[in-house]
């Protein structure tokens, strides 16, 4: 949703890269063209406008003119004007000291409602919780009938003793969930109300009926992330008509461009709790406004990746195939081990939307929208169509049977060959990672280079590289040896806060402190 606007202050940025010090108008053409990219994303104008304002009173003062490098300082003030505008920390679920908690979920038809109650239910049932999902809605067509099959397919508890179609009472529906939840023994009651085609009476005089009835602790209002600032005039006309607590987006993952995730907490005051950015049950979690401001300029969001990687993999499992990668030249790792692996990692969800989530990854975004998901289904076939002994050692694998298990497959040939030579070279890397030898071309650091005897070569090399005798040919080596120090000190467009200087304030979060050892 957010690309066109992650491009455009990408170009933004680069610009300032490599400039030692940022005069006044620098700083007022940047200002500009953030100013341009967010209108083009249909960010309110309120919303543009405090931003702006913000950034160049910070930019203008002494935190960048002091700054060793004060291209990355303007990145870093961008970043935390956007969290700020996101909505700041992140705010959770407020639950009833005694159970029921009670949610109420309120918007226009068409947002998505019914759907996001599912997802919602789902998301709750992960955190341990027993959701019931009640059908309010008795006026759209089969809607109760929607949230039947929505509920069944989450795997939660569901109420809904009204047809719908226009018959029933749904504040009574309402009441009646709330001692139906207590003797099922469900401690969180989602309540899915009805939706109109636009503002009116009715549908605001209904909604605040139900609310009275069962004084949820949480109204959710959901809104079409894809209306621009459509929403932000629905949402404003609720809070003022109903009240609510917090906002829901869904359609998170559409083409639209942003603007109301950037304009609606600001605007209402109220801050987004939840995203859906996908069309399953599980394509949703709770907003962070941190991590979707990192996503926004192209920094990754890392621990979202953590996150689904410890939901999806058990420690027990990881120990055992590290074991097995650490052993002599990780023969021990099969290929029943890689499919099982692919299979973990398959579970995290799109494989475009994981590579997404690392940092740096925006510059490759045509390349990762180009990944053909079915090709980890073709290899997950090519592994499954060999005999335990093939698995067990790849080697084995001649001719005939490479002809045979391309037929069980249906693949060509070349696939099967072309998956086991590709099996065995990750194989040698994570071996040698396991061990300790690191990445290939990453000397000189603690496990993430070749063992000391490459060390010493590479010093030895070192030290026999002379300096030129001719005073100017020995200047302009030096000048070049500096460019390049500062090259990578700079880094990309979207280098981290900090980095290249004296690491400046930026520290690597507790949770992902435990991933480095």
């Amino acid at each position: 949703m957010f690309d066109t606007l992650s491009d455009r202050l990408a170009a933004t940025f680069k610009n300032l890269r490599g400039k030692g010090r940022l005069s006044e108008a620098d700083i007022d053409a940047t200002a500009r063209e953030i100013r341009i990219a967010l209108l083009e994303a249909d960010v309110a104008l309120p919303v543009v406008r405090a931003f702006i304002k913000s950034i160049k009173e910070r930019a203008l003062g002494a935190e960048v003119s002091k700054a060793l490098n004060p291209a990355q300082q303007i990145i870093k003030i961008v970043n935390e004007e956007l969290v700020s505008i996101l909505g700041g920390e992140t705010r959770r679920l407020r639950f009833a000291k005694t159970a029921p908690t009670v949610i109420m979920l309120a918007g226009l038809q068409g947002a998505g409602k019914t759907t996001l109650a599912g997802k919602l239910g789902v998301w709750l049932k992960g955190q341990g919780h027993t959701p019931l999902l009640v059908a309010c809605d008795l006026q759209r067509p089969n809607a109760v009938n929607q949230l039947s099959v929505v509920a069944d397919r989450a795997g939660v508890g569901f109420y809904g003793p009204q047809p719908g179609n226009g018959v029933g009472d749904p504040v009574q529906v309402a009441k009646d969930s709330i001692e139906y939840a207590r003797s099922k023994m469900h401690d969180v009651v989602i309540v899915d109300t009805a939706g109109r085609l636009g503002i009116d009476q009715e549908l605001m005089q209904q909604a605040a009926d139900i609310r009275d009835a069962v004084s949820p602790d949480e109204v959710l209002f959901v809104v079409d992330a894809m209306i621009g600032q459509d929403a932000v005039n629905t949402a404003e006309a609720f809070r003022d008509g109903v009240g609510f607590d917090g906002v829901v987006l869904s359609k998170l993952d559409g083409d639209a461009r942003g603007g109301a995730a950037l304009s609606i907490a600001h605007v209402t005051g109220k801050q987004i709790m939840f995203a859906s950015n996908g069309e399953k049950l599980d394509d949703f979690d709770a907003f962070h406004p941190d991590r979707m401001a990192s996503r926004i300029l192209g920094m990754g969001d890392i621990m979202s990746l953590i996150e689904k990687a410890e939901q999806t993999f058990s420690q027990e499992e990881a120990a055992k195939v590290a074991s097995k990668l650490a052993s002599k030249k990780g023969q021990d790792f099969t290929l029943d081990d890689f499919l099982a692996q692919m299979e973990q990692v398959r579970k995290m969800g799109s494989i475009s939307k994981l590579l997404g989530m690392l940092p740096g990854m925006a510059q490759m975004k045509e390349q990762i929208n180009n990944i053909d998901e079915r090709d980890v289904d073709r290899t997950a076939a090519i592994i499954k169509s060999m005999t335990p002994a093939e698995r067990q050692d790849p080697t084995i694998i001649n001719g005939s049977r490479r002809a045979r298990i391309a037929k069980g497959s249906g693949v060509e040939v070349s696939a099967v060959k072309g998956l086991v030579e590709r099996f065995f070279e990750a194989r040698k890397m994570m071996s040698r990672m396991a061990q300790g030898g690191g990445m290939p071309g990453m000397p000189g650091m603690p496990g993430m280079g070749g063992g000391p005897g490459r060390q010493k070569k590479q010093l030895k090399q070192a030290k026999g590289k002379r300096k030129s005798g001719n005073p100017m040919k020995r200047k302009a080596e030096e000048q070049a040896a500096q460019a390049k120090r500062e090259q990578a000190q700079a880094g990309g467009a979207f280098g981290l806060p900090g980095a290249g200087q004296d690491g400046g304030d930026f520290e690597l979060p507790d949770e992902f402190k435990k991933f480095m050892g």
